[in-house]
């Protein structure tokens, strides 16, 4: 018997993920479009119009949804989300309860974990590691072996690069520059053209 509200199903065609078409196949839970190069465990959600392609895995419970894409050898998993129109792609892993939305990319060997929001326009590449409740969002730029962490805050134009660290209830806004060694730290607020080097740490 047929049921109409049953949607069908493509599991042997060929898709065009932007660089001509692949073998690809809708994954059966959401209905998005999965490179057959590509891992997506029967658990994991990937929407109507969302995309995983070349090697990249999707495991466990984690969401693509909306837009999002999630290519190269990138990685979502445990309950993570990528939605929005945002991006994962590289050696990027996105995990445990973090967000990735927008417009964001995370890109390159970066990692964003716990219950870490990413949204906006931010951007977090290289090795950055964003994590436990902090949030980057805006235009914000996580870059280098950059840290950002507990309830801390990046947002506006705000970059924080190199080895600097960032947490506690810290918020870095504005055109702030955290770069080279900086701490900032427990309730501390960082805006405008300041430049952090070195031992830099500065407590609220």
């Amino acid at each position: 018997m047929n049921n109409p509200l049953i949607k069908k199903v493509n599991t042997m065609t060929d898709f065009d993920f932007g660089e001509g078409s692949v073998p690809a196949h809708q994954h059966p839970n959401g209905l998005g479009w999965v490179a057959d190069t590509a891992t997506v465990d029967a658990s994991a959600y990937v929407g109507p119009d969302a995309q995983v392609y070349d090697y990249a895995r999707v495991r466990d419970n984690a969401w693509v949804c909306g837009d999002a894409q999630v290519y190269d050898y990138a990685r979502v998993s445990d309950n993570a989300q990528v939605r929005g129109n945002a991006r994962v792609r590289g050696n990027a892993r996105v995990f445990d309860n973090a967000q990735v939305y927008g417009d964001a990319r995370v890109y390159e060997n970066a990692r964003v974990s716990g219950d870490a929001w990413v949204g906006g326009d931010a951007r977090v590449y290289g090795d950055a590691r964003v994590y436990g409740y902090a949030q980057v969002r805006g235009d914000a730029q996580v870059s280098g072996n950059a840290r950002v962490s507990g309830d801390a805050w990046v947002f506006d134009n705000a970059h924080v690069s190199g080895d600097a660290q960032v947490s506690g209830n810290a918020r870095v806004y504005g055109y702030a520059r955290v770069r080279d060694n900086a701490r900032v730290y427990e309730n501390a607020r960082v805006s405008g053209d300041v430049w952090g080097h070195d031992k830099l740490r500065l407590e609220g």
